[in-house]
């Protein structure tokens, strides 16, 4: 009989972890949800395994007018796709971050993020059967929670009622529909205030009632309650299930308002290093690729890869952390070190070849390339 267990058929795979603190990101994606709600979507040049407790937030630290800005949002992806992280952001009338983030940020701009943290989220709390609710842009915590709940296939029994001005401002609804289709213990509940003229709506018109949520979850006092909105709807939803006779112990709620101040504190603290260190001189290193003829001066710590994008060179690239092999180039001279995951073979790496993804530069470097 084999006595071998299941973790010694697995391999390892060396990657970074997304801790607290401060990270320098860049906005792969914008996606225009409705009318005046975007998402932008980041990740880091290199792998990074972005784990968080759906339902954190992360703190963006920006500049406008010439003044430092630092201002919170929550994470709208979930852990499950852990290579990159979202949030998805309401333009506000007279809004000077939402306005800002809506007209400046683009796809391939840097930007630096603190985090995560955060009380509101649905590990800490765990349950058989929960109730999401959210009114408006306060669908983004509570998304992440039913996103996680949904990609690991988890037994939860969930029910997502969402509050919105029209069907129009509906955030997520393509996906909202998608998920409520696919698997049985996810029902999908939509409210809307009112709908435009021209706008089909066949579903819950009005305010969330106790006779509505009677109908939407009518086990509701059995489950766990998590509640993310304006504050005006978080009000009524407490008072409702108060005057239901819920056990308000069970009952948690995320509001957006000012960033706390002791994170505000942190990430200021932390800006102010990570600009000291910017201020240091740095050591360059000439990267020299021999087959296009182009060098450029590269950062001690500077990945190969990264060096080729400065001399506007693409090494072809599929998986970024050491593992499928595709960005291998040969050093012909030079100082390299290289952390790969199983991507190049030990006979490859004795003629000189590494994985440009994960080979950083130590010093001068010639590469045929």
């Amino acid at each position: 009989m084999n006595s071998l267990t299941s973790s010694e058929y697995l391999n390892p795979v060396s990657t970074q972890t997304w801790a607290n603190g401060r990270h320098l990101v860049r906005c792969l994606k914008v996606i225009k949800e409705t009318a005046d709600v975007i998402t932008y979507c980041f990740s880091m040049q290199e792998p990074v395994l972005f784990f968080f407790k759906p339902g954190q937030f992360v703190t963006l630290e920006l500049e406008i007018d010439g003044e430092q800005v630092m201002r919170s949002y929550t994470i709208s992806s979930a852990p499950s796709i852990p290579y990159s992280f979202s949030i998805t952001v309401k333009r506000v009338p007279g809004g000077r971050v939402s306005n800002w983030l809506h007209e400046h940020l683009k796809e391939g701009e840097p930007i630096a993020v603190h985090g995560p943290v955060g009380q509101f989220n649905c590990i800490d709390y765990p349950a058989d059967k929960v109730l999401l609710l959210s009114g408006g842009v306060g669908i983004t915590p509570v998304m992440s929670m039913a996103r996680w709940l949904f990609n690991t296939n988890s037994e939860v029994d969930m029910v997502f009622a969402h509050s919105a001005r029209t069907p129009a401002d509906i955030i997520y609804r393509a996906e909202l529909d998608y998920m409520s289709t696919r698997i049985d213990n996810f029902k999908l509940h939509l409210i809307c205030e009112r709908n435009e003229t021209g706008q089909i709506w066949g579903g819950y018109r009005g305010f969330l009632s106790r006779e509505m949520l009677q109908l939407i979850a009518p086990d509701f006092l059995e489950r766990e309650v998590f509640c993310c909105g304006p504050a005006p709807y978080m009000k009524a939803v407490r008072r409702l299930l108060a005057e239901a006779g819920y056990d308000l112990s069970r009952y948690h709620e995320e509001s957006f308002g000012a960033t706390p101040e002791e994170d505000i504190a942190s990430a200021e603290e932390q800006a102010a290093v990570a600009l000291a260190q910017a201020e240091e001189p740095q050591v360059n290193h000439w990267v020299t690729f021999s087959d296009s003829g182009k060098s450029v001066q590269a950062e001690l710590g500077t990945t190969l890869y990264e060096a080729a994008a400065s001399a506007g060179l693409t090494i072809p690239k599929a998986c970024g952390m050491g593992i499928c092999g595709t960005c291998k180039v040969r050093v012909l001279t030079g100082e390299t070190a290289m952390e790969h995951n199983g991507g190049i073979s030990e006979e490859e790496i004795a003629e000189g070849y590494v994985l440009s993804c994960c080979t950083r530069v130590k010093g001068r470097v010639e590469v045929a390339y």
